[in-house]
């Protein structure tokens, strides 16, 4: 698997800055992102660095890309009209004569 290969060099723990880096988004989002439990990490000691397992970071990576992929197919459905869902086209009430 390439993205193993990948973290080798940086063994099985990232830093923040690391993590920033294979994102490509700022230690302060890596940081906001570990402090509302979206990106699990772990203290090294009681106020030491956060530390984020690599497969924990793949899984979050993975997990952003479903978020986009359900997220583009609610717009699509969004734009797509009932007839086109149905097959039938849509009856309207008739207003009364008189």
């Amino acid at each position: 698997m390439e993205s193993q290969r990948d973290a080798a060099p940086l063994g099985r723990f990232l830093t923040v800055a690391d993590t920033a880096e294979v994102l490509n988004v700022s230690a302060q989002h890596v940081a906001e992102l570990i402090s509302s439990g979206e990106l699990p990490a772990i203290r090294i000691g009681r106020s030491g660095p956060w530390r984020i397992e690599f497969p924990a970071l793949e899984a979050f990576i993975s997990g952003q890309y479903e978020e986009a992929r359900r997220a583009a197919l609610w717009h699509q459905a969004q734009l797509t009209e009932l007839v086109e869902f149905s097959g039938a086209p849509m009856l309207r009430p008739v207003p009364p004569l008189g």
